[in-house]
């Protein structure tokens, strides 16, 4: 599979390709739902996905999986590191840092705005000081480049069928969604961190405030001003799911499926969210095997469907078809 993958993309270098290889590995361990929704990707395209995710997933790890004896000196002085390879490596094209190697090699092939990358490593160095937020307008702020700009980096792998200005804020939106879900779905985990990434004025409008969440994390017990706080923040989550959705059809009609496969399960994590009854403080929600297979099973009827209209387009020479369609045995694969 990661060797016809790296074939399809032109990637022919063996530190190069081993570099790819470990960007997919992490997104295979940490990313299961954008994994499975990158596999209806034309496999030329995966490798610069993994790269662009395999990279927030490194960042993302140093701010909160070095351990529970990781201070915040020596998180700072990782990213700090982590930076300072970033810079080299996109000025250069080289790295002895795997991640960062497969990085520099999608931001040169594919154009990526190297800000960016900057503007990510900006909000996971706040991420080591700033606890909460005290409403929405400042939790946007800081989404912009943990979420934002991860929709942004990827337009240009996806391609558009607008001029790409068009279709950014949708795709910045969509960032922005996924994250936000995530927030939702792992508040207790987070508090765990000493992080609430429920805006502040949310969560007390419902009466809610950081110790009435931490007594019902600590007790198991539930406090109906929590659940309509949560509530209030899946509505507010899946508003911003209604910005991002104009933007699908504006991408190529070959990565449409992957990105809507992403969209329905990510939007299905709100739904299992609220059938769990918004337990989020005491468990995670996630969505049911049988659901992520038939989802997967509608995206690859929908990139066969894109498939065939791309060739019947180049036989007319207005189009070029994509090079290689996804494999069936994805489906399978999901349970």
């Amino acid at each position: 599979m990661t060797e016809r993958e790296l074939d399809a993309a032109g990637i022919t270098d063996p530190v190069l390709r081993e570099a790819y290889d470990h960007c997919r590995r992490l997104n295979a361990r940490h990313g299961r739902t954008y994994f499975l929704a990158t596999r209806l990707l034309p496999v030329e395209r995966r490798p610069a996905v993994h790269a662009l995710y395999g990279f927030a997933r490194w960042a993302d790890d140093i701010v909160d999986a070095l351990g529970t004896g990781a201070d915040t000196a020596r998180r700072d002085a990782e990213l700090a590191a982590l930076e300072r390879e970033l810079a080299n490596g996109l000025r250069d094209g080289e790295s002895a840092e795997p991640v960062v190697r497969a990085l520099a090699d999608t931001a040169r092939r594919y154009g990526i705005d190297h800000a960016h990358f900057a503007d990510f490593m900006t909000a996971m160095r706040s991420d080591l000081v700033v606890t909460d937020y005290a409403d929405y307008a400042a939790l946007r702020r800081y989404m912009h480049g943990s979420a934002a700009v991860i929709g942004l980096q990827m337009l240009p792998v996806l391609g558009t069928v607008t001029d790409r200005d068009t279709a950014a804020p949708h795709a910045a939106a969509l960032g922005v969604a996924f994250q936000l879900t995530n927030f939702l779905r792992d508040v207790g985990e987070d508090l765990d961190r000493g992080r609430v990434y429920l805006p502040a004025d949310l969560l007390a409008a419902h009466g809610v405030d950081r110790e009435r969440l931490r007594w019902s994390r600590d007790t198991g017990r539930r406090d109906p001003r929590i659940t309509s706080a949560l509530r209030a923040f899946e509505r507010l989550t899946r508003g911003v799911y209604r910005q991002a959705a104009p933007g699908l059809a504006m991408l190529e009609p070959v990565s449409r499926p992957c990105i809507r496969t992403a969209f329905v399960l990510y939007g299905g994590i709100l739904d299992a969210v609220a059938e769990d009854g918004y337990a989020v403080l005491h468990r995670r929600s996630v969505v049911q095997r049988r659901r992520r297979a038939v989802v997967a099973a509608d995206g690859l009827v929908r990139v066969a469907a894109a498939r065939l209209r791309a060739r019947s387009a180049a036989a007319r020479g207005t189009e070029r078809a994509p090079l290689t369609a996804p494999e069936p045995r994805m489906v399978e694969e999901v349970a």
